[in-house]
């Protein structure tokens, strides 16, 4: 059993994402599993694939690369069953760094792009049969989220931060979006200057999962937050007149998503709070808070963008304006009501029915953590 990080993983570089993924296979091969894979992110770029998820099936289809090149398998018509099968005994057994194995979600994730790899493989006739078809994946487990704040340490951690400073300005108007709008953290770090609608206290959100885009509430105070950046901190960190990305990084950068997860970990530490997580902490409490404060399901499944909240349950679309009326009535940092709107929303506390879609939801937000953490070989 092995332990501690991957022998082939290079330290991570936040402005090169590509940079942590391991290298392995020979690249001079044209028949080889490292320029198969090759072909196959581009197909998948050629099919519609956004970026990030062209990074994630490159980046666990070349740890698979790693491990099999480690054992002398290294072209696809080498893969079989059982090498598969093995692989996945040595994710089950494999150990992080903190001594705990990797959860039965981040053994899914690092198996299934391995299932689309080698059925593309097989489709284009470069391995006679497919050697991932039908193989098993392991149960997912229904987890609730492992930490969210409290309305008191939220603030307590937005108010520990110096906004004397740019870049405490800075991370104090994106930690503001992230508690006002549960964004992932994809989402926020490709957010552009003209997404912010301050007319109408909103926000777009471009491609977000599922290549779609939303609108959602903002809040008065985080757009107090966005507009005080934008007229005393930004113009600092800009070099590049023409790029209209909101947050940027001390060179100029748009900003890294791993690095802004670590950038807002640090700064919930620093406030003195011993919950674990980034930006899936603040998405994590701004669901557990709207829900407390009485929101629908169906208005947070909107802020979340999520698609369904299970497989029988699907919401229809809701409009903005609504939207903006539960969110300032149940979100505890954005209380400030709409100009001109009086809201009487029934916040009574849910039925049955209500509690058991409100357990999908923090499952499927405790999910979508756990993928995004990275944890493992």
């Amino acid at each position: 059993m092995r332990t501690g990080a991957h022998p082939y993983q290079r330290k991570a570089d936040p402005r090169r994402p590509f940079a942590s993924i391991p290298a392995a296979g020979a690249p001079g091969d044209l028949r080889g599993l490292l320029a198969a894979m090759h072909r196959y992110i581009e197909h998948l770029g050629v099919k519609g694939y956004t970026p990030i998820g062209r990074h994630n099936a490159e980046r666990y289809i070349r740890e698979f690369i790693a491990w099999a090149d480690a054992r002398g398998v290294t072209h696809p018509t080498q893969v079989s069953r059982a090498v598969l099968e093995r692989y996945q005994r040595w994710l089950f057994h494999y150990r992080k760094k903190d001594g705990e194995p990797l959860a039965a979600i981040s053994q899914r994730g690092k198996v299934i792009p391995l299932r689309g790899f080698f059925k593309w493989l097989t489709r284009v006739g470069e391995i006679p049969a497919n050697p991932a078809a039908d193989l098993d994946l392991p149960r997912q487990i229904k987890r609730l989220p492992r930490a969210v704040l409290t309305a008191e340490e939220a603030e307590r951690v937005l108010a520990g931060v110096d906004v004397g400073t740019p870049i405490g300005l800075r991370d104090r108007a994106m930690m503001e979006v992230l508690y006002a709008t549960g964004m992932r953290r994809m989402e926020i770090a490709g957010l552009a200057i003209d997404d912010i609608d301050a007319e109408r206290v909103v926000v777009l959100i471009r491609q977000g999962k599922g290549q779609k885009d939303r609108l959602i509430p903002l809040g008065e105070r985080a757009l107090h937050w966005v507009r005080l950046y934008l007229d005393e901190a930004r113009e600092q960190f800009a070099w590049d007149p023409h790029d209209k990305t909101l947050f940027l990084g001390n060179e100029g950068l748009p900003l890294s998503p791993l690095w802004l997860s670590t950038l807002v970990a640090q700064r919930v530490q620093a406030a003195g709070i011993d919950k674990r997580g980034g930006c899936h902490l603040w998405r994590h409490t701004c669901a557990t808070l709207m829900l407390e404060g009485g929101a629908d399901i169906r208005h947070i499944q909107a802020m979340l963008g999520h698609a369904d909240i299970s497989s029988t349950q699907i919401y229809a679309q809701v409009a903005i304006r609504q939207l903006q009326q539960v969110h300032a009535a149940t979100h505890p940092g954005a209380r400030t009501r709409l100009k001109g709107e009086q809201m009487a929303l029934d916040v009574s506390e849910p039925q049955p029915a209500a509690q058991d879609a409100a357990s999908a939801l923090l499952e499927a937000l405790a999910r979508e953590a756990e993928q995004d953490d990275g944890d493992g070989p």
